[in-house]
């Protein structure tokens, strides 16, 4: 079964040739490659789902105030703020803010596909099954699926910010969200991979540039907007639009962009927001604090 996530044509075909939905192979693999039993996969994913949702209320509801005050209740003031589109919009970007901010104060999250992407799948999947009436076990299907693309754009590009960028990280979690959403609605395997093949078009070349080296600043709204993305690129792809660039050359492509970006581009706090002045002030700042917070030499001893 390994030879299934080599890339998405082969996963496709193996789906084709025995009428499968997408996540039964993405279950197999779990089976096969990691000797679990069904019962505990399912188990498993359901556990994973709460905390998600509960990720999603928590940013919600409770004081989600980073230690270097970059991050300061943005889901709350997005979900009580007047809309500037639909409320269903206005509450996917809450929840994806919401997750994500849960994970800048150190709270429980999933890494899905990485910590620093980890308000998407949440913030996409618990507006959808709101607005579908889906159920759990819908749900985890997609989470299968979701699983499926992270795979196969680990193997063939990446799915780290200091590797690839932030395409490799928020911009995967969009692919991997678009996809579920495709599937969960009902959409067929060409229309899933022709939304994961167009929410990366959309990503390609964003950097990751986090300020102070934390994973707050641009990263907490880039959850948010790569949600939005990951929905529109559902949208049209269900509407049957074609990417025209197959799924599996946008992957490549992916993969490219990241191995020519400049090392400073990639997480290491040295080029984009971060090096702007604004961004070297809050460094600073930041620095100070954790000397601050350090034991003096008498308490060491």
């Amino acid at each position: 079964m390994a030879i299934l996530f080599e890339n998405f044509r082969s996963w496709g075909q193996y789906c084709a040739e025995r009428n499968l939905p997408l996540y039964v192979p993405v279950l197999e693999y779990e089976t096969e490659q990691k000797g679990r039993g069904e019962t505990e996969i399912w188990e498993g994913l359901q556990r994973a789902w709460t905390v998600m949702r509960d990720a999603v209320q928590t940013g919600l509801t409770e004081n989600m105030v980073s230690r270097s005050g970059m991050i300061d209740n943005g889901a709350r003031k997005v979900a009580k703020a007047q809309p500037l589109l639909s409320p269903e919009f206005q509450k996917l970007i809450s929840r994806a803010l919401a997750a994500k901010e849960v994970n800048s104060c150190m709270g429980r999250i999933v890494a899905a596909p990485t910590a620093g992407a980890s308000g998407i799948l949440p913030g996409i999947l618990v507006t959808l099954q709101e607005q579908h009436g889906l159920s759990d076990r819908a749900i985890l299907e997609g989470l299968l699926v979701a699983a499926g693309v992270g795979l196969i754009i680990e193997q063939n590009a990446s799915l780290a910010g200091a590797v690839g960028g932030c395409q490799a990280e928020t911009g995967s979690a969009a692919a991997m969200g678009a996809g579920a959403i495709v599937h969960c609605v009902g959409g067929d395997v060409n229309q899933a991979f022709a939304a994961v093949a167009i929410t990366i078009q959309c990503m390609l070349g964003l950097v990751c540039d986090p300020v102070a080296g934390l994973v707050e600043v641009p990263c907490v709204v880039r959850n948010a907007s790569a949600a939005a993305i990951a929905y529109s690129s559902a949208q049209i792809a269900i509407a049957g639009v074609n990417p025209v660039i197959p799924v599996d050359e946008c992957v490549h492509a992916l993969g490219e962009v990241g191995q020519s970006m400049e090392t400073r581009y990639k997480e290491t706090a040295m080029g984009g927001l971060a090096a702007t002045l604004t961004g070297q002030r809050i460094a600073k700042q930041v620095l100070i604090q954790d000397i601050d917070v350090l034991p003096d030499e008498e308490e060491v001893h």
